[in-house]
Formats: structure tokens, sequence, C-alpha cells
């Protein structure tokens, strides 16, 4: 029996820090391939990925990764980022959260499920070292490497933490659309003293924001809630109060349902942009950067099986739900049904990042039972 805890510390001391492979996905390897996984190691760039069949024939697939986002202020943890050190029941470390824990808990049960009842069918697990970072080069070429090997998965989880507060609460059936817009307002520069000489972009820019923020982009779709936009950042780098700047830059992010796409809120925004740069006679400049579309896969059977897993584990039945950021089940969907489902995620990304080990244990039960049930 793999112990899931045992691997996920192993995969801590492994400082694989975006795009940092750090020796993860090669102990991996080795497990895999040890219990008769045919291994491919598909790295582009600076990012290393790891694709892994047992088998043939109908498939379920596992998507997740082993980097991580940076440790910060090193000072600030009470224990080392890399130790994997234990206390009160809890193991410490940068990615003992998100989702180092996850990927042991799949790969443990993947393991001795192949070992103890070879199923008539494959398991494929795909994991990345590039979920943290741009995400360009991990999940994303590990699908286009499938796609040109003739490989595919019939269905997939991704084991990214769901869980707000309780083991067995959530389960993602879809994610909401991302991306960030990038305002650019140019006017005239001149003296405070003399404003009638110059063009000031800061109105506009105020006026901009405040039309976006004030907006209603809807009220919410069948499986999402309504869409929001935040104005992150508004910047003029000007020391000096006797100078009307000639520049100021903003940037808004937007998180959207399946009402719109990016396309369509791009649209939106150069509207608003057109307007402003009438009104006050400047010129407004857009950009756009789309992380995800929304997407959602609805109730099914995949959905069925992993919530009646969830279920029996943790005698709770899990919500499914479409919130949260971003995840690589934005990419896999365009390949088969995805959903998510992992453990509490409250300290990822957190000084002392941690996961309570019993956790992980029931974790590697619940994929345990999904891969039993769905080859029944």
């Amino acid at each position: 029996m793999v112990d899931p805890a045992q691997l996920t510390a192993d995969l801590i001391r492994c400082a694989s820090v975006t795009p940092v492979e750090g020796g993860a996905l090669t102990l991996l390897e080795d497990r895999l391939s040890s219990v008769g996984f045919t291994c491919t190691r598909v790295d582009r760039g600076d990012v290393s990925n790891l694709f892994a069949r047992w088998g043939t024939g109908k498939t379920f697939g596992f998507n997740g990764h082993t980097d991580v986002v940076p440790v910060g202020d090193v000072a600030a943890w009470t224990v080392d980022p890399f130790g994997a050190e234990i206390r009160n029941g809890f193991m410490y470390g940068r990615g003992a959260t998100d989702m180092k824990s996850g990927v042991a808990a799949f790969v443990a049960a993947a393991m001795d499920f192949v070992s103890e009842t070879p199923p008539g069918g494959s398991i494929v697990l795909t994991i990345t070292g590039d979920e943290e970072g741009a995400a360009k080069d991990g999940t994303v070429a590990l699908l286009e490497w499938m796609q040109a090997n003739g490989e595919t998965m019939d269905v997939c989880l991704v084991g990214e933490p769901t869980c707000p507060e309780n083991m067995g609460q959530m389960m993602k059936i879809g994610r909401r659309g991302s991306m960030n817009a990038f305002f650019k307002i140019t006017g005239q520069q001149g003296h405070s003293a003399y404003p009638h000489r110059a063009k000031n972009p800061l109105p506009a820019m105020a006026c901009l924001v405040a039309k976006l923020s004030s907006a209603e982009l809807d009220q919410g779709t069948e499986y999402f809630d309504a869409s929001s936009l935040a104005v992150v950042t508004i910047d003029t780098d000007n020391t000096a109060t006797n100078i009307i700047p000639a520049q100021t830059l903003s940037t808004v992010n937007l998180r959207f349902n399946d009402a719109h796409s990016g396309a369509s809120l791009t649209g939106w925004l150069q509207t608003q942009a057109n307007g402003i740069a009438t009104k006050f006679d400047v010129s407004v400049e857009l950009e756009t950067s789309i992380s995800g579309e929304s997407f959602i896969t609805p109730p099914s059977a995949l959905s069925e099986l992993v919530a009646n897993a969830v279920q029996i584990e943790t005698n709770r039945t899990p919500e499914m739900s479409t919130s949260g950021g971003t995840s690589d089940a934005r990419f896999v969907q365009h390949h088969c049904p995805v959903v998510e489902f992992g453990l509490v995620g409250k300290t990822m990304h957190q000084v002392d990042e941690r996961v309570e080990i019993a956790q992980i244990h029931q974790l590697k039960s619940i994929y345990t039972r999904i891969l039993r049930d769905y080859f029944t």
C-alpha cells in the first residue's frame, strides 16, 4: 500500500517553485514506472510535465500539478517551507495543500489500484509543472502532445483543493472565466495652476473606473453567480503637485460566467473607453488578456460518480459549484468531461501552508472508490 502522506512529504521536500521541476516529477516517474505505468516526459520550454498511462481501453484520467508559488518571506514561516514538518496532525510546507497532497493521493490510489485490482481499462495521469505560472507550457502542452500521439481520456478529475471549510463540502463542475483589462489614458501635460491649458487624464480615468465598477454585468445564470469586475490598480507616478500629468494607467480584473465571453466583454470595455475618450477629449487605449473562458460540465454520470464516492467516504454530499479562480480544468474541458475535487484549501499560498494528514488518507480513499466504481 502506498502511503499518500509519505508521498506528500517527499514531494514537499522537492523545491519545485514554478517553473523549477525540483525533482518532483522525476520522483513520480520512478514510483509510477515501478508498478507498470508507461511514463513520458512532455517538457516544453522551461516547464517539465509528466504523462503516465497504465492499460488500454476505457480511460479515467487525473490531472494535477507539482509546481508551487514562491514561499515569500521565509522569516515569517515557523517551519522550513520545504521540510514537510508534522505538528499536531498537520503537515507543513509549500504545496502541502496546493496541491502536492492531491497529486500524492491520486498517484497512491492509482498505484495501489492497478497493483491489487487491475481494471479492465486504463488510467492516465497528466501532471504539470506550470499551473502556478503562465500555464502555457503545462497542461496545454500535455494535451497537445496527447492529441498528436493519439492519447485520450474519456473523463478527467482534477485534484485541486475544492473544499472551503470541511472535507467533502464542495466539488467543482465548472469555473468562471477570467480576464484582465489594461487602460492607458493620455491627455496633455500642463501646469496645475492653468488647468484649462492641459487635458487632465485623471478625471477621465476616475470616471471610467467608476462606470466600470458600478456596472451590473448580469444577475447570474443557471450554474454561475453574477459576474464581477474589480479595479485592481490606478497608476500615475506623479510626485509633483504643480503638474497635471499627461498619462495614467489602470487595470481591472473580470470574473465572468457563461453569459459572456472574453470577446464580448472586450467589446463592452472598448465601448466604455470610446465614450470616455469622446467626453474628455483624451486618448484611451485598451489591451486585454484572457486567462480562460467560463465553462461548465453539467451534472452527469461523472459528477454523480464523484459525488457518490465523496458522500460515502465523508458522509457529506458535496455542493456542485463553479466558484473560485481558474484551474487547469479550463484546458482539460476541451478534451473530455472534467470535474474537480480535492482537499480543504484554507491555507493554500499562505505562510505556514499545511494539510491535515488524516485528510490526505481520506482523499486517497475517495479517489480509490471513484476508480473502483468507474471500472465496475
